[in-house]
């Protein structure tokens, strides 16, 4: 049994920056959401090789998770206004 432990230093988590990036990516800014899901993938494989902390781990997926739904709302916000916003210049177009 080998009792060698690695001396490399693991970088700290950033769980907690993720999920409030998370957050405010569902909330008002769809670059919060990008950045939480890119880091947070980006991270969550740090940890898997041992090269972060993995003790923000769930911190880290949470914010991931949020980064992708807010990611998806502004995708169908932005295909909202357009379907909408076509039917409405149709209408307009047709009343003239």
């Amino acid at each position: 049994m080998n009792d060698f432990q690695s001396t490399a230093p693991v970088k700290a988590h950033r769980g907690v920056m993720l999920l409030v990036f998370g957050i405010l990516g569902i909330l008002c800014c769809v670059i919060f959401g990008i950045l939480a899901w890119v880091m947070g993938q980006s991270d969550l494989k740090a940890m898997a090789e041992g090269r972060m902390d993995p003790s923000g781990e769930g911190l880290t997926k949470a914010g991931k998770i949020l980064g992708i739904i807010g990611c998806a709302f502004a995708i169908l916000s932005i295909l909202w206004v357009l379907f909408f916003g076509g039917l409405a210049a149709l209408g307009a177009m047709r009343g003239h």
